[in-house]
Order: C-alpha cells, then structure tokens, then sequence
C-alpha cells in the first residue's frame, strides 16, 4: 500500500468525521431540544450507536456507493480525492451557515464531479444516481408521513393521559427512538465512506478480483463518525432542534422513530439515502399534527434549497478540484 492511497484513505476518514459532526445534529437535536439529555449525554448517547450499527447492517449502500455511482474502472487517485475535497468542502460551507445538507449527497455529488472531469458522462452508472436523486425528494416526504403516522397514534393512544404522566413516559421513550435513529444514522452514512475506501483498494488492485469491504474499512468507518458525533455541530442543532418546529418529548419520540424506520428500511436495501432529508421530513410531519403553522416553513425552505444545491455545488469543487490536480 503506497503512502499516497494511506494518505487518501485518512482523508476519506476525515470526510466520515466531518459527516459524524455535520450530522450529529440530527441524531441529537430533538433529544437536546425537547431536554430528555444534556448535549453532552445526547452526543455520547448517539456515538455509542453510531458505532454498534455495524453488528446491525449489511453492507449494501457501502456496495452502491462502490460500484454504483460511477463506473469503478475509471477509479484511481486523483477522482478519489477530488471527490472527497467536494464533499468536505460543501460540508464545512453548509456548517458554516448551520445548514442541515445531506454528507451522502454531497460525498455522491464530489464522485459526479470529478468522473465528468476525468471521463465524461459515460462514465456515470444512472440507474444508481438516479435512484439517490429520486430519494432526495422520497426520504423526506416518507419521513413526514411517517413522523405523521407516528404522532397521530401516539397521541391517540395517550389522548386521556395527564400531560405530566405522557411527558414522563416520553422523556425515557426518546432515549429509545434516539438509539435507533443514531444505529439508523451509523448504518446508513458510515457506509457511505466504506464504499469511497474500497473502490480506492479495487482500483489498486489491493482486493483481489472481487469487489468487497473489509472488516478493517467497516470499524474504521464507524469509529470516524461516532468521532465526529462526539464533537457535534452545534450550530445545526439549533436550526434542527428548535427552528423547524417546537418540540416536546413525545414529538421528539415520533420523529426519531418516524425517521428510524426509513432508514432501516433503506439500508436492507442498499439505498443511500440522506439521514438530513429524513429526520427534517419527520420532525415537519410531526410538527404538522398540531397545525401547519406549528411548522417554520421559511426555515424548511431555506432547508429544501440547500438539499437542491447539495449534489451540483459538492460536483462543482470536486470538478475544480480535479483540474487542478491534474495540472499539476
């Protein structure tokens, strides 16, 4: 193994770091926003099942995003990291601003990017782009429904409790939900970097004749982002937690679980969805449920455009990218 792929792969780690601490915001914001955990028990809470997901999942969305983005005989040094410069690059800018973008869409829209530059449209495998795309518009409008579902039963269920008594019930019901949509987070977006770290080693030659992951890429992985977790973006917690709709124990509970189910489902799948796009979805849906103007829908909008901009802006400075290391 050469010291440049080393290097590539600890940059791969840096981008699943920084996804870990883009959004650990929404593995935690309605735990912290609704005062069931501290942020520091929130974080901890959630990195520990950032990391365990691993004995939970398969490994399909990390075999999407290896061979089915871009063509992986085109695959070498320098597309990898172009892609990875564009992903961590739109994932600083939208901290930044406390944007909630998807890590995912920008790690797909960085490997667009850079295979255009190298080797055109050709080279782009559609079905698996197209099916991400599909999914940045499904996964929140099934999250909303499911948020949706979720509350609509619940408070059904609870509609002769006393307020004090649902409240505390709730309050140890979202340690659960949060569990599950920080195993559910873990699941789906560690895998993400597993794919980006294994199509390195095929196209090196360092796997064999078969495409698989390693058990070293998978820990690794879930070690980077339970990282990135710890540390936490704080800025995007806020705009999560308490700009999108107010939340109490029981909405944060049904929006965690909402959004836990999703991702669930579309890990088994292997579709990379946007964790972002699925917890944003759930926690309007619930919000909904009361009345629509419990939902901050200037804040939602300026949320949506930014999810629109993800894939073409992480493409643009991976394409940039990409041009200049191949000039020098």
């Amino acid at each position: 193994m050469t010291l440049g792929i080393l290097l590539l792969i600890l940059l791969a780690l840096v981008f699943d770091f920084l996804n870990g601490f883009h959004d650990s915001a929404n593995s935690i914001a309605t735990v912290v926003s609704t005062r069931v955990l501290s942020p520091r028990q929130a974080v901890a809470w959630a990195a520990f099942f950032n990391f365990v997901a691993f004995l939970f999942f398969g490994l399909h969305v990390a075999n999407t995003i290896g061979k089915g983005i871009i063509d992986i005989a085109i695959i070498d040094n320098g597309v990898i990291f172009a892609t990875l410069i564009g992903a961590c690059g739109w994932n600083i800018i939208t901290w930044y601003f406390g944007l909630p973008t998807s890590s995912s869409h920008a790690l797909i829209g960085g490997m667009v990017g850079s295979a255009l530059v190298k080797s055109g449209a050709g080279s782009l495998v559609w079905q698996g782009i197209a099916k991400t795309v599909a999914f940045i518009f499904i996964s929140p409008i099934l999250g909303f429904i499911l948020g949706l579902m979720f509350g609509v039963i619940v408070y059904r269920s609870f509609r002769r409790s006393i307020p004090l008594k649902v409240d505390h019930i709730f309050r140890k019901g979202q340690l659960f939900s949060a569990a599950l949509y920080s195993m559910g987070h873990g699941g789906n977006d560690a895998q993400k970097t597993m794919g980006i770290i294994a199509s390195l080693l095929f196209s090196a030659g360092l796997l064999g004749k078969t495409f698989h992951i390693p058990l070293w890429i998978v820990i690794s992985c879930h070690a980077a982002i339970a990282l990135g977790t710890i540390f936490g973006g704080w800025r995007i917690v806020k705009t999560m937690g308490q700009k999108v709709a107010k939340l109490k124990p029981i909405d944060g509970f049904c929006a965690e679980s909402g959004a836990a189910v999703m991702l669930f489902v579309s890990s088994a799948l292997g579709v990379p969805v946007s964790t972002t796009h699925t917890i944003t979805g759930s926690i309007m849906g619930v919000g909904s449920l009361k009345r629509l103007s419990a939902v901050r829908w200037g804040v939602a909008g300026n949320i949506i455009w930014a999810w629109i901009l993800t894939i073409p802006c992480s493409a643009i400075i991976s394409a940039l990218a990409y041009i200049i290391i191949r000039k020098l």
